[in-house]
């Protein structure tokens, strides 16, 4: 189980950056642009590759498991997201190419996007960590409106249950 560190303290108030990013959508996703409504944008470090064996040492990083289960949470809670009017992203640093292979078999509704350089971690000081000799983010959610980061989620415990978790809170009095 993860523990708050405080890696993502901080975060709320900041704007989210003009960094336009390849999509499974096909065209790139700005995420100022997407963010000027109400947008739910996770962060995950990597979703399973059919064929290729999860090494042991992943479960033991804490809150590196479950991206798949995180991810079937917000494809099942699409609807109920959109009628709260949230536009849903995910992201990681995994290539383009198993994102789309991911977001295919999973029929996710909203594309998932691709930040191999995490240019949005450097921009906003989000939290990494290194696994085989890569950089991944570490798990969180952020909402962001109006082009700001007005709640993140931060750590991420259990992924399965996540996407209701914002639910929740979105659907919170005050909260459009």
């Amino acid at each position: 189980m993860p523990h708050d560190d405080g890696a993502a303290d901080g975060l709320e108030g900041r704007p989210l950056p003009a960094l336009a990013l390849a999509s499974t959508a096909g065209a790139p996703v700005d995420l100022a642009e997407a963010s000027r409504g109400t947008l739910v944008l996770y962060v995950y470090p990597a979703t399973a590759v059919p064929g290729v064996p999860v090494p042991a040492a992943w479960d033991a990083i804490p809150g590196a498991r479950g991206c798949t289960a995180e991810s079937c949470g917000f494809r099942d809670h699409a609807g109920d997201l959109a009628a709260l009017g949230a536009g849903v992203l995910g992201m990681s640093a995994q290539p383009l190419e198993e994102q789309r292979e991911f977001a295919e078999r999973e029929h996710l509704p909203f594309p998932l996007v691709n930040d191999a350089g995490l240019r949005l971690a450097d921009a906003l000081g989000l939290p990494t960590f290194e696994f085989a000799g890569r950089r991944l983010y570490r798990r969180l959610t952020m909402v962001a409106r109006a082009g700001r980061i007005v709640k993140v989620f931060h750590p991420v415990f259990p992924p399965d249950g996540h996407a209701g978790e914002v639910v929740a809170w979105l659907s919170g009095p005050g909260r459009p």
